[in-house]
């Protein structure tokens, strides 16, 4: 008997199908949001540094690799038997800024650039609040994400002692850094 009678056959799905779905943010454990937020990290730290390997990266963050893919298949692409992170990705994170007492608010980013801009926003009060009175002036009358940014030096004077324990990641610590 010729081999081709006895292989079996092999249906295959559509490609459509094989793709994995997003997993929603809304459905996650307490514990899968956080482990959701440390790949959030690792592409972070893949972006700042290119020649950051996935596994080193995730490394560093305490993730597995393949917590990232599954998170954020979309984020990695794969070159020459090598993961990438992709220059910008569209998942939705929450993170906080001070409001003008000194509360965190959420803002809910819907993208990385958004993601980018929280930060270099609170990196720049940060070097305000070290004495560079100019740090701010870019962030004048702007919005992330729907959310008005402090801006006015006497209300963040002010507020200064609260802004001291303020953490951009308050959501499972209890607002400890």
């Amino acid at each position: 008997m010729s081999r081709s009678k006895h292989r079996k056959r092999v249906h295959t799905l559509p490609r459509m199908l094989h793709r994995r779905r997003s997993i929603s943010v809304i459905e996650l454990s307490e514990r899968s949001y956080a482990a959701r937020d440390r790949a959030l990290h690792v592409l972070a730290a893949m972006r700042r540094d290119p020649k950051l390997s996935l596994s080193h990266a995730a490394k560093l963050q305490g993730v597995k690799p393949e917590t990232i893919k599954k998170y954020l298949p979309r984020a990695l692409k794969q070159s020459r038997g090598r993961f990438q992170a992709t220059k910008h990705d569209r998942y939705e994170a929450t993170l906080y800024v001070p409001d003008r007492y000194g509360n965190a608010v959420p803002v809910t980013t819907r993208s990385s650039k958004e993601r980018r801009q929280v930060s270099e926003y609170l990196r720049d009060l940060g070097r305000y609040l070290r004495g560079d009175r100019t740090a701010l002036s870019k962030w004048h009358g702007k919005k992330i994400a729907g959310v008005e940014l402090l801006t006015a030096g006497r209300t963040i004077v002010s507020i200064e002692p609260a802004l001291s324990e303020f953490s951009l990641y308050r959501a499972f610590n209890g607002g400890a850094a």
